[in-house]
Order: structure tokens, then sequence, then C-alpha cells
């Protein structure tokens, strides 16, 4: 399989989430054609790939959502239910490998629905207008208006076509207002709009995934650093979705036996005013930060429950540093603790 290479990201991406992420719950919901590949394919999180020896009942596989050729008037779309509600700071509109099959041109809109899904009286917001789009590249829309909380989207592709990637930069919108002040939440989880920020090494995994629902499925599914041969150890900064007072810390190297860490610390910071890329001098600086957790020895596959005297109470935090040493896997972090 090829596989596409990167782009530099533009700025609306720094510090965000992806909300069309299906490993996170995006779904599509329904397209008004999918002859030759189907809507849930454009989710995906892997970059799409191409195989030119790969074909299927209908034709050429290709990696995202394809519509036949459109041989009536009109223009084809497809809904998708964001992974969370939040707010939308641009987009990645991807036709990688899509050259004589893309769409020329693109429209976004957006819809909040409490409950359920969209229907025929659902009122929707046009965030990005008809727009051109070209073969095999990657499409950057900023939106305008990023302090909406949106929970859907309708993609329209003029007339019909395929795309590879369809990527939402945006923020997870949780209430934090319904929180009480002795209520124990998890500040490190994804849907509570915790993020990782920065991180030494991201070979087989993003820390972003150490955040997600549940215990994983799989060892992709966690942050895992590639070995390290020199002197040091691997790290991540991860902003927390409220500042907080952690009281437990849970890190889980499930799945991983003969990658976990050897040892694993936790310190944290109360960094109100920090932005969403952090400098090599504040990189630096975090090595500093106050412990909330002394080195740990690891264990393989397992859950590893740190409370009481253990988790160090250093006050609020709005940021925590992970450090495995020397390198390895974590599946999962989950700081409880009650909101600042």
């Amino acid at each position: 399989m090829l596989e596409t290479s990167t782009v530099a990201l533009p700025e609306f991406a720094a510090g965000a989430v992806n909300l069309a992420s299906a490993r996170l719950g995006a779904v599509g919901i329904s397209s008004t054609d999918e002859f030759f590949a189907p809507l849930s394919r454009m989710l995906n999180d892997d970059p799409a790939a191409f195989d030119p020896d790969l074909y299927d009942d209908n034709g050429k596989y290709m990696d995202g959502w394809e519509s036949r050729r459109k041989r009536v008037p009109g223009h084809d779309h497809a809904i998708i239910r964001l992974a969370m509600p939040g707010r939308i700071f641009g987009f990645d509109v991807d036709t990688r490998f899509f050259t004589g099959n893309y769409p020329p041109h693109c429209s976004i809109e957006a819809a909040f629905v409490e409950n359920g899904d969209p229907t025929d009286a659902t009122v929707w917001t046009e965030l990005v207008v008809k727009s051109p789009l070209g073969p095999s590249a990657q499409h950057f829309f900023a939106n305008a208006d990023s302090s909406k909380v949106w929970t859907h989207l309708r993609l329209h592709i003029y007339p019909d076509g395929g795309i590879a990637r369809l990527r939402v930069y945006g923020a997870a919108h949780f209430d934090w207002s319904k929180v009480g002040a002795t209520e124990e939440i998890d500040l490190a989880y994804i849907f509570h709009g915790a993020k990782a920020l920065a991180w030494s090494d991201a070979h087989y995994g993003r820390p972003d995934k150490i955040l997600s629902p549940g215990r994983g499925t799989n060892m992709g599914d966690g942050w895992e650093t590639k070995r390290r041969r020199g002197p040091g150890h691997d790290w991540a900064i991860i902003r927390l979705g409220h500042a907080g007072v952690i009281n437990r810390v849970l890190i889980d190297t499930h799945f991983y036996k003969g990658n976990y860490p050897d040892t694993c610390e936790l310190l944290g910071a109360y960094l109100p005013e920090a932005g969403d890329t952090f400098s090599e001098a504040e990189i630096a600086a975090s090595e500093q930060w106050q412990p909330i957790l002394t080195r740990q020895k690891m264990q393989m596959d397992a859950e590893h429950l740190y409370e009481g005297d253990q988790a160090q109470k250093i006050g609020p935090v709005t940021h925590v540093r992970i450090g495995v040493h020397p390198d390895g896997g974590v599946m999962r972090l989950r700081l409880f603790g009650t909101k600042a």
C-alpha cells in the first residue's frame, strides 16, 4: 500500500482534536450516493492509502467516500455526526489519490441537535462557502466563528466524486458548570476537553490516544514510542479539560507486554494563560514541574492505580507531563479529581 506524505498543518489545528474521528465515535449517517466507496472510510483516522492493483465489485477500490458519476441535475452530499459536540476551528478536505474523480467544489454546513440526529426541520448554518478543490491534495478551510457548538455536519460535493478524508479541527464542548465542586471527574478525558499539546516521540501512536474512551482495543490504540537507543526518556504534555486538583492517577499498559515502560512519572503545573503550542524553553521548563507521581515501576498489560499518599497533592493544575522511562507504550491515562 502506498501511504500519503504529511504536510504542515495550519495554525487552527494546533491544540485541536479531530471531531470527525471515527476512532472517537464520529459516524457517517447518510449520503446521497456511495456507489464506489462508503462514507465511513472518509472518517478513518489513518492517512488515506492507495493500492494500484486493488479492485472490488464496483470498480477501483478507493480509500475514502466516492459517489458515482452523476447523470442527472443536482449534487451529492453526506451527513456526519461528530464524535462529540464541539467548537470548530477549521477543516481539512483531503482528496489524496482522487486524481480524475475528485469533486471540483465543496461546501460545509453545520447544525446543533441536542438529541438524536438531524431531521427535515433541522436548521443548517454554512461554515464553508462553495469552494474549489483540486486533485490529490489537502484543502484547509478556517472557520471564521469558532464560538458556537455543533454536533453534525453536512458536506456537499459538486456535482459528484470522491473525498479521501474529512478532518474537523476543534475543541470538545463539555458543560463544566454542571459538575459539582466536590464531584470527582476525569480531568484528562478527551470528551471533557483534554488534549495532548507536545511530546518527544509518537512513532507508533499519538499521545491523544491515552485520553480516549474505554481501555483500548489493541496495541495500536495507545501512545507508543520507538525504542530509545540514547540517553533520556520519552514524555507528553497534556492540557486538562479544566483546572483541577488531582486525587487519583490511573496509568494503563493494556496490551503492552514486551514494550511497556520500565517506570512512569507524572508532573503538574498551573498555567491558565498557556497557549496551544509550547516553545522549546517551555518544554524544558516542564521538566521542573511539581511531582504528582514520582517514578513508579510498571507492569505489562495492567492498570496501575495510585491514590492516597501515592498521589501527591500539589493544588490546582491545568497541565500535566507524563514521563515514560526510557520509552514504551501507555494505553490510557486517567486523572480523577475535582475542578478548581
